[in-house]
């Protein structure tokens, strides 16, 4: 997007909402690497390590939906700003954490932060841009997640090693503050929907509490509470589903799934494409390192060829998605995406790297070519009173749809292989745990492609 067709604001907006964009996925890819040098230097435990993922994701997942009611009531930029400052506290502050308690505490701060900003951030971009450039500025952003994701691990790893694991959170307070002294310097104006609109205060701790049931549920499968609890999360879910197709003023608009298919299609195919996709990454990383015997940074090299390739070409389709029917170009995308799934139900200790590059390659472009342009079928479908909720919704589909990812792959490793350590002696049974993983994520995209093709046209002929 040249910079000369664009406005002041739209430029200050543009680079505050892609810097926060990057951050959030950076900071996650960068203490996945930095969690064997955290475990050490605090004595954590297996189960403690877990959390100082978990915790984050949680936190996120539970404050999407309320942050973007708030902000769509009291004004995006004001929720969007106090989560920038309480994520860059929190960072601060964890990087002086001296044991478990006081991490997991600022990880979950992290997240609350973590999920104003996503909700917000993309709210703003789309109460800026207008419908004839807002496709190329959602392309830049996605792309910024990316980025992030790629950078992360070998950032992250370059950090730990030449000056410990707290300097990832340190990090985060010079990337914080610039953003907040940016946003409150450039970003002039506010958007809201009005005040007319309450708070959900009922739903939002329905909600919050069946999210927390569903996704602790989720990391614990396949043991027996890990199923209830899961259970349990989903009734809480419809329940208050129920709830708020109720509500005088819902805290998530039912009615955008009911009477919106454009919206709920969109949305319903990124909640398949990342239920399908985000346990890639985990499944190739051990692939590479079990069966192909690399390293695990020649593994994380050989693995930035699909997020590089998103980098890429997701400003490109977000560009063209201006000009062409969102859906043919996200279903193009999808497509790809389940070749490439396919593709991979086929690896065996011998195939070739060439090949699992090539296929990391397509798969890459395919998330590109179906990420952004769907991302601005989601928000050009909706009013400007509804981005914030839309914005939430989305990435609520999208974090559910991660942590579901993962899901399946546990179960189907924890049903082949067990809690073994995976070598020599059950290599053929992580093989078959793989690739039935990459067989059903290509089922999962092939509806997912069906709900893409058929969410009905953005634009009048």
């Amino acid at each position: 997007m040249p910079a000369g067709s664009l406005n002041a604001l739209e430029r200050s907006a543009l680079f505050v909402a892609t810097l926060t964009s990057f951050m959030g996925p950076f900071m996650i890819s960068a203490v996945n690497v930095a969690l064997p040098a955290i475990q050490t230097d605090l004595a954590l435990d297996a189960v403690q390590l877990s959390w100082i993922a978990t915790a984050y994701l949680l936190a996120v997942a539970v404050v999407l939906l309320p942050a973007g009611q708030l902000a769509d009531i009291h004004g995006r930029k004001r929720v969007f700003t106090l989560g920038l400052l309480i994520y860059t506290a929190a960072s601060t502050l964890a990087a002086a954490a001296g044991g478990a308690p006081w991490l997991l505490g600022c990880r979950i701060m992290q997240g609350v932060g973590a999920g104003m900003f996503i909700t917000t951030g993309m709210a703003i971009l789309t109460s800026i841009f207008p419908s004839h450039k807002r496709g190329r500025a959602i392309g830049i952003y996605v792309a910024a997640v990316y980025v992030g994701l790629s950078v992360g691990p070998f950032a992250g790893g370059l950090l730990v090693e030449q000056f410990g694991w707290r300097s990832i959170f340190l990090l985060m307070l010079p990337l914080g503050a610039g953003s907040i002294g940016l946003t409150l310097a450039f970003l002039k104006g506010e958007w809201s929907a009005g005040r007319e609109q309450r708070f959900d205060f009922g739903g939002s701790l329905l909600y919050g509490a069946a999210i927390v049931t569903l996704i602790y549920g989720i990391t614990i499968l396949p043991a027996p509470n890990g199923i209830g609890l899961a259970g349990i999360g989903l009734a809480g879910l419809l329940v208050f589903f129920h709830q708020q197709h109720r509500a005088i003023h819902p805290l998530f608009e039912v009615g955008l799934f009911i009477n919106n298919r454009t919206f709920a299609y969109s949305s319903l195919a990124a909640l398949l494409n990342y239920s399908a996709t985000f346990a890639l990454t985990f499944l190739m990383s051990l692939y590479l390192q079990y069966a192909k015997g690399l390293s695990p940074q020649a593994a994380g090299l050989l693995l930035m060829a699909q997020p590089v390739m998103m980098a890429l070409f997701s400003p490109l389709a977000g560009r063209l998605s201006d000009r062409i029917e969102p859906r043919l170009l996200a279903s193009a995308g999808m497509g790809l995406t389940v070749l490439g799934m396919a593709v991979f139900t086929r690896l065996e200790p011998e195939t070739g790297l060439v090949g699992i590059v090539a296929t990391l390659m397509l798969l890459g472009f395919g998330f590109a070519l179906f990420s952004s342009p769907n991302m601005s079928a989601i928000m050009g479908s909706v009013s400007k009173a509804k981005y914030g909720i839309a914005s939430g919704a989305v990435a609520t589909m999208r974090l559910v749809g991660q942590m579901l990812s993962m899901a399946m792959a546990t179960v189907v490793l924890a049903l082949l292989v067990g809690r073994q350590v995976i070598g020599p002696e059950n290599l053929d049974r992580f093989l078959m745990s793989i690739r039935i993983v990459f067989a059903l994520s290509a089922l999962l995209c092939a509806v997912g492609l069906f709900f893409s093709l058929y969410r009905g046209r953005l634009r009048n002929p």
